[in-house]
């Protein structure tokens, strides 16, 4: 039986999902078919089950991974000797990381709701693990006397939402770069929690 065209695994599968996340972030996820990715891809809809079994499972690789590599990226992340240091240093790597990866970025904080209960819960504790990092510094600086924050909690997620917001106006090509914006940004992050 002839090969299809494109159907090799190790070049096929991560056109596979590059093509469902580009798609998922243009369509949303319950808007796309798995014979849209196939299209997309130039392979036939059926020949999808031998890179993933299901969409569902496709989602959910996608947005483990990007969690997996967020995490990854983070922990390597030199400069967090002092709370201060290590929240500008949360602050500037949030913002640089995510402006790389719109389309995981959408897709990881918009699709959370299509996941089945199971694969909601893995991702959910991923999130978790990033979102308390940020908190034990927030803890950090609150016990060093840097910080004031009545509830460390809260206030992880604040700083989380605000940094997240910079994808949906920021442009390269726009009048601040993203060194600027990493300034400003950092700026009212450390008011937001300053003594």
């Amino acid at each position: 039986m002839a090969r299809t065209q494109g159907s090799h695994s190790g070049t096929t599968r991560p056109r596979v999902r590059a093509a469902a996340l580009r798609l998922f972030a243009q369509h949303g996820y319950a808007a796309v078919s798995m014979r849209k990715i196939a299209a997309e891809v130039g392979v036939q809809a059926g020949a999808l089950y031998n890179y993933t079994p299901d969409k569902q499972s496709l989602l959910f690789d996608l947005m483990q991974s990007h969690m997996y590599e967020l995490l990854g990226a983070w922990a390597d992340v030199p400069g967090r000797c002092t709370p201060l240091e290590a929240l500008e240093a949360f602050t500037r790597f949030h913002i640089r990381f995510h402006s790389r990866r719109p389309d995981d970025v959408f897709v990881s904080y918009m699709e959370l709701r299509n996941l089945e209960p199971g694969n909601f819960g893995v991702i959910e504790a991923l999130r978790r693990d990033y979102e308390e990092q940020l908190e034990t510094i927030i803890r950090d600086g609150i016990a060093s006397g840097d910080f004031v924050a009545a509830e460390p909690k809260v206030a992880a997620m604040a700083v989380i939402a605000m940094l997240n917001g910079v994808n949906t106006w920021f442009r390269e090509a726009g009048r601040l770069s993203l060194e600027d914006v990493e300034a400003l940004y950092w700026e009212m992050v450390r008011k937001a929690v300053s003594v």
